[in-house]
């Protein structure tokens, strides 16, 4: 079995409800949740003229490999409504691959570990809530050191 770390965000309509179903549809086709963070409210990154998003880190087990999890992600989020349009426009769900296992993939369709995870308070905050030591696979630093030496200024709230 594999461990993955997924990101959840959506700042459309009742994010809360769009959090709870992904959980829904990610147990029902990816694996089961292992564990999830508290859900945070975070500012917008990127285009910061749209609503707050709200966020989630969670740990699945999953016998898919990492581009089986991405092809099925992709059908949850068109599943829920979700339109890919320009980059960084508000969504009813994002779902990202952050880790898989401890793994260093590059394909056409993912990059895992994210690429910036390191920059962006919103995944670290809920990453060092459910894995403070947990070791990126490229930086060598854990999630707890991370967080600690991130510049990032977007306002995180636990909610």
């Amino acid at each position: 079995m594999n461990n993955v770390y997924l990101l959840l965000g959506s700042n459309i309509g009742d994010s809360k409800a769009h959090l709870a179903t992904a959980k829904t549809n990610i147990e029902n086709t990816l694996g089961q949740i292992i564990k999830a963070s508290s859900i945070y409210k975070t500012d917008a990154w990127g285009n910061k003229n749209q609503p707050a998003f709200l966020n989630q880190v969670i740990i699945i087990e999953t016998a898919l490999d990492p581009e089986q999890t991405i092809e099925e992600i992709f059908a949850i989020e068109e599943k829920m409504g979700r339109k890919r349009t320009v980059k960084n426009a508000p969504r009813i769900i994002d779902i990202d691959i952050l880790f898989f296992n401890s793994e260093v993939i590059q394909t056409r369709n993912l990059t895992v570990p994210h690429s910036e995870i390191q920059n962006r308070h919103f995944v670290l905050f809920p990453m060092a809530e459910l894995s403070p030591d947990f070791t990126h696979p490229v930086l060598h630093k854990t999630m707890h050191c991370l967080l600690e030496d991130c510049i990032d200024t977007l306002n995180v709230q636990k909610i």
